[in-house]
């Protein structure tokens, strides 16, 4: 038995379309699984040219994520699933998170609407005794000065995780979650695209290297199999080191 085969399973990573979400969706359908994701874009011919986006055999739907009754009234194009990862998140600089709106954005994106995307798809998760899949932060654990609710957000997802984890263990639903470390995606050019920022963190990270989103759906994988079966409202930190 291999307990990586995704064969006949039905994934859904929203926030897929690019960067974590992207690496993690194209890592279930390289083992079988039918990979559906929801981006923020009209189509997937809109990511064609987007650096970290590869759409190629999954399948695409718009959703705005920051738009509850957007999430209630979805029609999903699948019947069931067994797996959901939730990967969206958003993030304002140059102080942009110190103004209300600001923030409200950012929450509404990064921590409602995980809330929303987990009721929306708990009867699907409670028929097939699914895996729900939380993608935080590092930045859950340390403070981040420039931005306040993307912080105080991915603090939340993991509060979130344990708690859904204890509430849904009782319905077969498995809930986990991943915190990425410094990963190499359009969130963080901020950073990697300044050669004397990206030095500085390199520096601090004890493997001497970015993350990747390939090091991400490793941690997926293995918590969306059976070889993770007794684990459950827990936040697997993935940083190469980082925060230690």
């Amino acid at each position: 038995m291999n307990e990586l085969d995704f064969g006949g399973k039905t994934v859904l990573v929203v926030g897929g379309s690019s960067g974590i979400g992207n690496g993690i969706a194209q890592a279930f359908r390289a083992k079988g699984a039918e990979v559906h994701v929801y981006g923020t874009r009209a189509t997937a011919k809109d990511y064609a040219n987007e650096e970290g986006s590869d759409l190629t055999g999954l399948q695409y739907a718009k959703l705005d994520v920051s738009n509850a009754s957007s999430i209630e009234s979805l029609a999903p194009a699948f019947s069931k699933l067994d797996v959901l990862v939730l990967a969206q998140g958003t993030v304002f600089y140059k102080r942009g998170e110190f103004e209300l709106e600001g923030f409200r954005k950012v929450m509404e994106v990064t921590l409602m609407s995980l809330r929303a995307c987990g009721a929306k798809f708990h009867p699907m998760l409670k028929a097939s005794a699914g895996q729900f899949i939380i993608v935080s932060s590092t930045a859950a654990f340390h403070s981040t000065k420039g931005n306040p609710s993307y912080n105080a957000s991915k603090t939340g997802a993991v509060g979130l995780t344990r708690t859904l984890g204890e509430a849904w263990a009782e319905d077969g639903i498995r809930v986990n979650g991943i915190a990425p470390g410094l990963v190499d995606t359009k969130l963080t050019k901020v950073t990697t695209a300044n050669p004397k920022r990206l030095e500085g963190a390199v520096a601090n990270i004890p493997l001497k290297r970015l993350g990747t989103p390939a090091d991400m759906a490793g941690a997926a994988l293995f918590l969306a199999s059976p070889l993770s079966s007794y684990i459950v409202g827990q936040t697997l930190i993935v940083d190469g080191g980082l925060i230690l």
